[in-house]
């Protein structure tokens, strides 16, 4: 059975450097310079196939590290955005059989960020992955909306992934500990989850989809907590004037992957609330390590081998366009 990983990280010391060069460097970039991450999130060629085969992963879809080009000054944002997705294509294109990737966007540009989806899409890339705030900028913002009507007709699945509270919200509520434990409260522990959650919820409540029934998105982590909140989260929807629930948008309009988080409790919850032909594998390269044994593993807990074939690969391929 084929194996798809969809949310395999990479990073480009450029813009690396530029993020570290920032006045407020984003914290979380430590998590990629902790053991040997730094090497083998830059590693797009033998060391990291040998990692795939290992896990048993026989094709990886390729996404920068957080926090992106996003926390960038517009003209940079751009230029090293399209410097990241040049990169990344020529990985792809030297490696078909193992590797599509995800586009880069230079997000405090709006004006910018339609054209680039455009023009990574052309080179190939199969999706993007946006985060769901740009300085003040929200991702449910009307100056994003020409992104996600660019992203419906394109075909290009957005995956929203998680990122650092606001500065505001992190001296509100994940302050007061030595400096790790505040990154980890704010970061994997907690809070990227929240915000990514939140960001989901109000690209809903905007009416993003209604705009827009085509647009998918996908949500890392078992779905941000938002899979486990759906009942309090319906009760929006009329208040919102929404002409669906919650729940009707998150079963048409996303999907989700478990990003290295081998729960079959939480497999059991998503199946629940959501259909299994809306769920996606992948490992989080390089922070999650599952290995081949557990895979396979957690792969039994599902009903059928149908389902199995969903989760691994046949929902990846018919979403992202990949011929399996």
């Amino acid at each position: 059975m084929p194996l798809i990983a969809i949310e395999e990280h990479w990073s480009m010391p450029d813009l690396t450097a530029a993020l570290h060069a920032l006045p407020q460097p984003d914290e979380s970039l430590v998590l990629g310079e902790m053991g040997d991450n730094q090497e083998r999130l830059k590693d797009l060629e033998a060391g990291r196939m040998a990692a795939m085969d290992a896990q048993g992963i026989d094709l990886s879809i390729l996404a920068l590290i957080p926090p992106g080009t996003q926390s960038l000054p517009p003209k940079e944002a751009l230029t090293l955005s399209r410097s990241a997705n040049d990169v990344a294509a020529a990985a792809v294109a030297r490696h078909p059989a193992r590797f599509r990737s995800l586009s880069t966007l230079p997000m405090s540009s709006p004006k910018d960020v339609a054209p680039e989806l455009e023009r990574a899409a052309g080179m190939g890339h199969v999706g993007t992955m946006v985060y769901g705030r740009s300085g003040d900028l929200f991702l449910d913002d009307p100056a994003y909306d020409e992104f996600f009507g660019a992203a419906s007709e394109l075909g290009q699945p957005v995956f929203l992934h998680p990122q650092l509270p606001s500065a505001a919200v992190r001296d509100a509520s994940y302050r007061g500990f030595d400096p790790m434990t505040e990154l980890a409260l704010a970061a994997f522990g907690w809070g990227w989850h929240m915000e990514t959650a939140t960001a989901a919820l109000r690209l809903i409540l905007r009416g993003t989809f209604d705009r827009h029934p085509d647009l998918q998105v996908v949500l890392g982590h078992w779905g941000e907590m938002l899979l486990f909140w759906l009942d309090r989260a319906d009760s929006i929807s009329r208040i919102a004037g929404l002409p669906r629930s919650v729940s009707d948008y998150i079963r048409s309009n996303f999907y989700i992957t478990n990003s290295g988080m081998l729960n079959p409790a939480l497999l059991q919850h998503a199946l629940s609330v959501t259909s299994v032909d809306r769920l996606i594998f992948s490992t989080d390269y390089p922070f999650q390590g599952p290995t081949n044994e557990e895979i396979r593993s957690f792969m039994a807990h599902f009903s059928s081998e149908a389902e199995r074939q969903q989760f691994a690969f046949r929902n990846a391929a018919s979403l992202f366009g990949i011929d399996v």
